[in-house]
C-alpha cells in the first residue's frame, strides 16, 4: 500500500481511504485563501462534516477555520451536519472530479452525501461552504 503525505496528517492510500486527520492541510488551506475569506467573513458557527467513518466538528470564526476537532460524542453536533464516504470526498478533492462528484449539490442529489440540521446558514453562504468543502484541492500532492 502507498500513500501519499497530504499537508501534515491527511493521507489517501490506494485504497482510497482518508486515513488520520483533516486537521492541518485543511484548516491551511482554507485560512490561507483570501478569495474564501472574504466570501465567509460574516460565517461563525460550528458544523459537522462527516467523511467516511469519522466525523468532524470544524468551528468557524469569521470565515476562518478555528478549529478542527474528531467528534468523541455522539451528542456532539454542528448547526449542520454534512456526510460522504471516504471515496466520495476524495473524488470530490481531485482536480477534475468526475460527474455527480464535482459539487456538493451534485453529489447530494446523486445520493452521494447527505446533509441534515438547519441548513439556513449553509444557503445563505453557499459560495463559501462549496469553497471551504472543495480546499483540500489546493493542498500540494493532493492525489497521486
Amino acid at each position: 500500500m502507498s500513500s501519499v503525505n497530504i499537508g501534515h496528517r491527511i493521507m489517501i492510500s490506494q485504497e482510497n481511504q482518508v486515513d488520520g486527520n483533516v486537521i492541518d492541510g485543511f484548516q491551511a488551506a482554507v485560512n490561507k485563501d483570501l478569495s474564501l475569506l472574504r466570501w465567509g467573513r460574516w460565517v461563525s458557527l460550528e458544523f459537522l462534516w462527516g467523511i467516511g467513518e469519522d466525523d468532524y466538528l470544524i468551528r468557524l470564526e469569521q470565515g476562518r477555520v478555528a478549529e478542527v476537532r474528531l467528534r468523541t460524542l455522539p451528542i456532539e453536533t454542528g448547526v449542520f451536519t454534512v456526510r460522504a464516504a471516504s471515496e466520495v470526498w476524495i473524488e470530490h478533492w481531485r482536480p477534475l472530479p468526475k460527474r455527480d462528484y464535482h459539487d456538493l449539490f451534485s453529489m447530494l442529489s446523486a445520493g452521494l452525501a447527505t446533509l441534515d440540521g438547519e441548513i439556513t446558514p449553509l444557503m445563505q453562504n453557499l459560495i463559501y461552504f462549496k469553497g471551504l468543502l472543495s480546499a483540500p484541492r489546493t493542498i500540494p500532492d493532493v492525489q497521486s
